[in-house]
């Protein structure tokens, strides 16, 4: 049996960040991983889906500039998009193993507990006194009749052809990102949730306005609709919900993601779990004190974000390396996603303290702006919530909705005065400042 100082259970930005760090020093470390390495972000998660969205802006831009100075919209050529986007993805697992075998072991696998400090991989035990799991999180899988029919978003990342029709079984960020990718390059979409509303991560008006947009290009909403099955059938598939049938080519579901616990054989090492992962202190230790745990696998009610596991993944190293005892404090944390138009939040919202008067909103229509004519981005609105003279939060819907909201991620960790900000900071004009003028006052 193989001993070492760490053991690190997946690959992905977490585990990535600490393995990096971990690299500088003397410990001996094992990594295992038994899929992709790197994990869900570069390869099947937020790299490749951001770089579809990068053609996909330019389309749905030119489309939106018709008649405003643009003669002709800008099509998307689906081979040679996923030709391209492959060419440039599917080295990343390889290099990455490569990268992370310079400096530790690693073993290709599935790895599971047969006591508190042992895993075995491949018929290997491996041993230590600090097991970090980090496994992420998976699709889920809707257990319904004809299930086998259907997809998830790791297979529309590199889907080959575009169907015709595409349904989705959800309408959360997966859905409404890949959704929007596919409408642009011009297929049929629709998407069904048991919900009543798109998104419900972000304040609802907002999200209104983006499933307005989508609707405008074509985009089918089916909300308080439950999935009963799929069916195939000669040309196709039909989606049977209680509302009726949808004939379709293609199902995703996309009905929100689990954690990757269930090979890891948890019971065997005492560590406990719920249905949003494995459960830890304000350390990332679990109930085993020997096994600690970071990323999108652990249960927490902070966004399952890249940079916030590589936020986990620095900690940990800073903890369990002496260089910090005190307990793990989220900074503030910004998320959005990649529709068109975009949205994006930060802190506490408007639907946050809706009926708290301790509470100050104040909202801005931007597309009188100059740069918003210009692009003529008619869904522009931005919120900012104040509590004592300080921003505790933000959000926005608009074409660039992700960059702006950054912007204001400073001023609300920092907890900046608006006196502060304007003493300290003078914009590039017109872009963001020309937005929000003086919001901050």
């Amino acid at each position: 049996m193989k001993k070492y100082d760490y053991i690190l259970i997946g690959s992905g930005p977490a585990a990535y960040k600490m393995s990096n760090l971990l690299a500088g020093t003397t410990r001996k470390v094992l990594v295992i991983d038994g899929g992709e390495f790197g994990g869900t972000c570069p390869n099947y998660g937020c790299e490749p889906k951001i770089f579809l969205e990068g053609a996909t802006r330019a389309v749905l831009q030119s489309q939106q500039l018709l008649g405003r100075g643009i003669k002709q919209a800008a099509q998307i050529d689906w081979h040679d998009l996923m030709t391209t986007k492959l060419n440039r993805f599917n080295p990343w697992p390889a290099e990455t193993k490569a990268i992370i075998a310079k400096s530790h072991d690693v073993e290709d696998g599935y790895a599971h507990f047969v006591d508190e400090k042992t895993v075995v991989v491949n018929g290997h035990e491996y041993r230590s006194d600090h097991i970090i799991i980090a496994t992420g999180q998976h699709p889920n899988h809707l257990d319904i009749p004809g299930d086998q029919w259907t997809h998830t978003s790791t297979d529309v990342l590199s889907l080959p052809h575009l169907p015709q029709h595409v349904t989705f079984i959800g309408a959360g960020y997966v859905a409404m990102e890949l959704a929007t990718v596919l409408g642009a390059a011009g297929a049929a979409v629709t998407l069904i949730d048991h919900s009543d509303r798109p998104l419900k991560a972000f304040p609802a008006k907002k999200a209104a306005v983006v499933k307005k947009a989508m609707e405008e290009r074509g985009i089918e909403f089916l909300f308080n609709t439950g999935v009963q099955a799929v069916q195939q059938q000669d040309e196709g598939f039909i989606v049977q919900t209680d509302h009726g049938e949808v004939p379709t080519d293609y199902v995703v579901d996309a009905s929100g993601r689990r954690p990757n616990i269930e090979q890891l054989a948890l019971d065997k090492a005492g560590v406990q779990f719920d249905r949003g992962g494995v459960i830890v202190n304000d350390h990332l230790q679990t109930s085993n004190p020997h096994v600690y745990a970071i990323g999108d696998v652990v249960s927490r009610p902070q966004a399952k974000l890249t940079p916030v596991a590589e936020f986990e993944g620095q900690y940990l190293f800073d903890y369990l390396e002496g260089h910090s005892a005190a307990a793990i404090e989220y900074p503030t944390i910004g998320t959005a996603a990649f529709t068109f138009p975009e949205i994006a939040a930060a802190g506490v919202t408007e639907d946050d303290v809706r009926e708290n008067s301790a509470y100050q909103v104040k909202s801005f229509d931007l597309h009188y702006a100059s740069l918003a004519a210009g692009q003529n981005d008619q869904s522009g609105r931005l919120t900012l919530v104040f509590k004592d003279d300080l921003l505790v939060g933000a959000s926005e819907v608009g074409d660039y909705a992700a960059d702006d909201i950054n912007n204001f991620l400073p001023v609300i960790g920092l907890r900046i005065t608006g006196e502060q900000y304007r003493q300290a900071v003078i914009t590039i004009y017109p872009a963001l400042a020309d937005k929000i003028a003086s919001s901050l006052n």
